[in-house]
């Protein structure tokens, strides 16, 4: 028996399954593609999932509706598959607060996946209707699971989190086709590319092995990588002249974060960490002429705390700034109880004066803030960081004017998963500064992914990023998605580096998803074409 023909028999068994089999290949297709991801970039093992995906669809024909939902039910398994192991790092946050939240647990780890398998179901469902019996169908697949990707991107504040497109951000030549298509062409082409295997079983009019599908998706493999390889070639890192960087990782525990009464232990470690020297020639904060903490680093209100500021002034030497993250209150009269604050970021002088500040406008769902939070906390509910009423959304994203650097574009936490958010801003910033706290997620995947998500933002802008996390991973990443320097995740320490210098705009920086669009537009014209076509005598 010969390979092809071997190939066909695992592919009709797939086809013909029915039931909890079909059910239980779906989520064991799921599970396995997460390997896909940070922090294991086993991205091969899609050439054995995706097709898999191709099949069961093929099999869906024979039910009611033209199979649409038979196939829906299918991508539901899928991504529940996908998402389970893909995000059971959720529930760590439950822990932090045990007595509270640790209840919660279950719900978060399944539950979020329970909603976002609806997405994988839709695309699912919307390929079957644009289904073809030849290789076009591989297209209909790819486009219809990238706008259920853009969909879950953007649906009730969206959650883009682990989009299939991540799976080609390693190795590095890869990921820079993201500089001309972004996050979404990335998720069409890594369906198409890793489902053509699926191919091979189709029949041709000379019964030959349809080699040229998976053949023309290894030549586009090739073509990205040595597209990316030139574009790193042609790109080599670049500092900017007198910006010296120093990103402080604490690695404090959350309780501490989020205790009033742990101020002064704070910001003692935060102080004497700053100025921590990093080797034999270092002279601790003074070789820095920009100092970085992590997202929300003070159990208190920073700019209501003037001990706190005094202390900052006498650690920064002149020409040095602070960039730190931290809680802010709200402008209210005098003698007013706070009850809401803003999750910011502020520039801080050497001498204790803001210089600027930028409020976090795409906040947390039940991190940061309640759907339908009056009645929420009427029934006794609260989200992770316990801020009665929910943290408030800035208003507009702009750049932070930074001195002895370009104007920086301020991330804070998971906001850096969002392509769309960032791409197409009127002022094109110098670098990206993104402050975190992945203390939640302990030692998980997570962390990991989160990282990778944000290298991809780089990519895409070609802008540096500089990434501050309270338990890291911390980094400082050049344009095209070199990691210069970094601090492994559960470490304590500093980290000094030069500001890389940015690069001309992408094409993705300046028409931000109209390649991808165009891709997902043409890929169902060819489908529908091909089912009319069918139709007519």
């Amino acid at each position: 028996m010969t390979l092809a023909q071997r190939l066909r028999l695992v592919a009709l068994a797939i086809i013909l399954t029915w039931g909890w089999k079909r059910a239980a290949i779906a989520m064991a297709a799921g599970a396995l593609s997460v390997l896909a991801l940070a922090p294991f970039n086993a991205w091969p093992v899609l050439f054995l999932t995706f097709p898999v995906l191709v099949w069961l669809i093929d099999g869906a024909g024979g039910g009611r509706f033209g199979g649409v939902p038979a196939a829906a039910l299918t991508g539901y398994w899928f991504g529940l598959g996908y998402f389970v192991p893909g995000l059971y790092w959720i529930g760590y946050a439950f822990f932090v607060d045990a007595q509270t939240f640790a209840w919660l647990t279950p719900f978060a780890v399944l539950g979020l996946p329970a909603y976002l398998a609806i997405y994988t179901a839709i695309g699912f469902g919307l390929a079957r209707l644009l289904w073809t019996k030849d290789a076009a169908r591989i297209l209909a697949l790819a486009a219809s699971l990238t706008i259920a990707e853009w969909l879950r991107g953007h649906a009730l504040t969206g959650f883009p989190w682990n989009a299939l497109g991540y799976a080609l951000s390693e190795p590095l030549p890869l990921a820079q086709t993201a500089s001309l298509i972004g996050l979404w062409g990335m998720t069409f082409l890594t369906v198409a590319i890793f489902a053509s295997p699926a191919a091979l079983i189709d029949r041709t009019a000379d019964r030959k092995i349809p080699w040229r599908v998976p053949v023309a998706a290894i030549a586009l493999l090739i073509v990205m990588g040595i597209f990316g390889t030139i574009r790193l070639s042609l790109h080599p890192t670049t500092m900017v002249a007198g910006a010296k960087l120093r990103l402080m990782q604490p690695n404090l525990q959350q309780d501490a974060k989020f205790n009033y009464s742990a101020k002064a232990e704070v910001m003692k470690k935060y102080l004497a960490l700053s100025d921590r020297a990093s080797g034999p020639q270092s002279t601790g904060v003074r070789d820095a002429t920009i100092l970085i903490w992590p997202e929300s680093a003070f159990p208190f209100f920073l700019t209501r705390e003037p001990d706190a500021m005094a202390q900052i002034a006498d650690l920064l030497p002149k020409g040095t700034v602070l960039i730190t993250g931290s809680v802010r209150a709200p402008d209210l009269p005098p003698g007013t109880r706070i009850t809401r604050a803003y999750n910011s970021i502020y520039v801080i002088d050497h001498d204790g004066g803001v210089l600027s500040v930028y409020d976090k406008l795409h906040l947390v769902p039940f991190g940061e803030f309640l759907p339908y939070q009056d009645l929420m906390e009427k029934l006794g509910f609260e989200q992770l960081t316990r801020v009665q009423g929910g943290f408030i959304p800035g208003t507009v994203r702009h750049a932070l004017p930074v001195p002895s650097a370009a104007s920086a574009l301020p991330l804070i936490c998971y906001e850096a998963i969002f392509p769309g958010d960032v791409a197409g801003l009127q002022e094109r910033p110098g670098w990206i500064v993104n402050l975190t706290n992945d203390g939640w997620f302990g030692i998980s995947t997570g962390p990991y992914q989160h990282m990778e998500q944000a290298r991809m933002r780089a990519i895409e802008l070609g802008l540096p990023l500089v990434r501050s996390a309270n338990t890291g991973v911390s980094a400082v990443v050049d344009p095209v998605g070199r990691t210069i320097a970094s601090l492994g995740l559960g470490i304590e320490g500093v980290l000094d580096s030069g500001l890389p210098a940015a690069i001309p705009p992408t094409m993705y920086a300046r028409v931000g998803d109209v390649p991808a669009a165009l891709l997902v537009a043409l890929a169902v014209i060819l489908a529908v074409r091909k089912r009319v076509a069918r139709r007519l005598p």
